[in-house]
C-alpha cells in the first residue's frame, strides 16, 4: 500500500529509509515547538495555544506535501516571519495579534489563487539554473549560521557584530552547551563519512544522551532564567482547551488605529518574504536532491506550492505566523528521503507532538545544532554546479551575491532578491537580453519596489 501511495520503487527507496528521514527531519525541526510559542508570547498570545497550533499547522501542511506532491518537504512556522510578526507588526506598529494572524491568512488566499493560476511555478521556472544552485549553495551557508547560532557558538559582539563564545565563561551552561554541540558536529561528520546511515538522526540523539549524563553529574547546570533548562524530557499532558485562544481569533478583528492602507503593506511584507522563501527553499533542497529536470524545473512544484499555501491560511486560523517549508528537511533529505512517506512521517510526529509536547520540546537546540551545521554542508558542496569562469561573469557575480546575502542578511528571500536584481542590470549593462526572461524583469522591479516602500 505505502509503495502504491508514494512509488517508493520508482524512486529507489524502501519504508525503512523513509520513515528514519521522515524522524530524522522532525527531530532536526522540533526545536520550533519551543521557539515558536516563546518568539509569539511576546506578541500577548498563549503559547500552549501557539504551540498546539504549529503542531497542528505542520501536520496539515506537510500532509499535504506528502499527499498531493510526494515529496519528502516538511512545513511550519517560519523562523524570521514569526519574528517578523511579534518584533514588528504587534511591537513596533502595535497592531493586535488579530490583525496579524488575519494577514497571514490573506496572504495564503494570495498564494493560493497564485499557485492556481501558475504564476509561483512561472517564477520557479524563470529563475536562471546558475541562481537556483547558488539558492542551493547559500541555504547551505544560512543553515550552518542558524546552527552555530543554536549551539552557542556564534554570539554578539558590539565591535565585529558576531564572534565566536568563551568556553570558559559560564562553562555549566553557554560553555559546555557549545562544547557538547562541537563534539557533536564531529561525531555526526566521522558517522557520515563512514556511510552510517541515519548519521545525522544519530548525532542529534547522542548529543541530547551525553547532555543528560552531563546534568545528571552535575557538569550542565539548568538556568532557566538565562535560558538554559533542564535536558530532561517531562511527561505532562498538554492542555487542548487553550487551542480556543487563538483558533478562528483572526476573524474577529479591531481594525480601530490600524488603517486599510497599513494592513495591505503588512500583508505584502509577509508575501514577499514568505513568497521567496518557500521558492529559496524548494530549489536549494531540491537541487541538492537531483529533483531538477534537464531545465532546471521542479516537475510537482505546482502541487508543493499549493500545499504551501494551504498550510499558510489554515496555520492563521488555528493561531500560528506563517506556516512555510523548512530548509531543515534537507536534514531527511540527505538521510536518504526521497518521497512523500518522509514528509508524512514527520507530520504524524507533528500530531503526536501536540500529545507529548513537553517531550519534543526538551530536545536542546545545541543537539540540533550539528545537524544544521553538517547538511549546511552537504548542501555547500552543490557550489561545484556553479562553474566559474570569465564566460558567464554576468551570471556567476549574481549568484555570488546570492549566496553571500542569505547568511549576512540573515533571509533566504534577501538572497534570492539581490541576486535577481544584479542579474537583471548585469545583463542589460552587457548586452545580454536574450538571457534574461520576461519574468525576471517584472521580478526585478518588484524587488526594488520593496525596498523603496516596505
Amino acid at each position: 500500500m505505502l509503495n502504491k501511495l508514494f512509488k517508493l520503487k520508482e524512486n529507489n527507496t524502501n519504508v525503512k529509509t523513509e520513515l528514519a528521514a521522515g524522524l530524522t527531519t522532525f527531530m532536526t525541526m522540533a526545536y520550533i515547538l519551543a521557539v515558536n510559542p516563546s518568539i509569539l508570547a511576546d506578541a500577548g498570545m498563549d503559547p500552549t495555544a501557539v504551540l498546539l497550533a504549529t503542531c497542528i499547522a505542520s501536520f496539515i501542511g506537510t500532509a499535504l506535501m506528502a499527499l498531493l506532491a510526494n515529496m519528502p518537504f516538511a512545513l511550519s512556522a517560519g523562523m524570521g516571519l514569526n519574528a517578523y510578526m511579534a518584533y514588528t507588526v504587534c511591537g513596533n506598529l502595535g497592531y493586535p495579534w488579530q490583525v496579524a494572524l488575519l494577514a497571514v491568512f490573506v496572504e495564503g488566499i494570495i498564494f493560493i489563487i497564485l499557485s492556481l493560476t501558475k504564476v509561483r511555478e512561472a517564477i520557479f521556472n524563470a529563475i536562471p539554473l546558475q541562481l537556483k544552485n547558488a539558492v542551493s549553495v547559500g541555504i547551505g551557508l544560512f543553515i550552518a549560521f542558524i546552527g552555530l547560532q543554536n549551539a552557542g557558538l556564534t554570539i554578539d559582539n558590539a565591535s565585529t557584530l558576531v564572534s565566536i563564545t568563551s568556553f570558559t565563561e559560564n562553562f555549566t551552561t553557554a560553555g559546555i552547551s557549545a562544547v557538547l554541540a562541537v563534539l557533536g558536529t564531529l561525531v555526526t561528520a566521522i558517522l557520515y563519512i563512514k556511510n552510517v546511515k541515519g548519521s545525522i538522526l544519530i548525532g542529534i540523539l547522542g548529543t541530547w544522551i551525553v547532555g543528560m549524563l552531563c546534568q545528571l553529574c552535575g557538569i550542565y547546570v539548568p538556568t532557566p532564567e538565562a535560558g538554559f533548562y533542564s535536558l530532561y524530557p517531562t511527561f505532562a499532558m498538554t492542555d487542548f482547551t487553550k487551542l480556543g485562544e487563538t483558533f478562528g481569533q483572526c476573524f474577529k478583528v479591531d481594525f480601530n488605529g490600524v488603517g486599510i492602507f497599513n494592513f495591505i503593506v503588512v500583508i505584502f511584507s509577509f508575501l514577499f518574504v514568505d513568497l521567496f522563501d518557500t521558492l529559496g527553499t524548494l530549489i536549494g533542497v531540491s537541487t541538492k536532491a537531483n529533483m531538477l529536470d534537464e531545465q532546471g524545473r521542479l516537475p510537482k512544484i505546482r502541487p508543493a506550492l499549493m500545499a504551501d499555501a494551504v498550510a499558510t491560511s489554515a496555520g492563521a486560523v488555528l493561531g500560528t505566523s506563517t506556516t512555510t517549508t523548512f530548509v531543515e528537511s534537507s536534514a531527511g533529505v540527505m538521510a536518504g528521503g526521497k518521497t512523500g512517506l518522509t514528509a508524512m512521517t514527520t507530520a504524524v510526529l507533528f500530531l503526536v507532538s501536540t500529545l507529548f509536547a513537553p517531550i519534543f520540546t526538551a530536545i536542546p537546540s545545541f543537539a540540533t545544532a550539528p545537524a544544521l551545521i553538517i547538511v549546511g554542508f552537504l548542501m555547500f558542496t552543490n557550489i561545484a554546479n556553479l562553474k566559474l569562469n570569465e564566460e558567464n561573469l554576468t551570471s556567476t557575480i549574481p549568484a555570488y551575491l546570492c549566496i553571500i546575502a542569505m547568511p549576512l542578511f540573515y533571509s533566504i528571500a534577501e538572497g534570492i532578491s539581490l541576486g535577481v536584481i544584479s542579474y537583471v542590470i548585469l545583463n542589460l549593462a552587457c548586452k545580454k537580453w536574450k538571457e534574461i526572461s520576461p519574468v525576471m524583469y517584472v521580478l526585478a522591479v518588484l524587488f526594488i519596489l520593496k525596498y523603496i516602500f516596505l
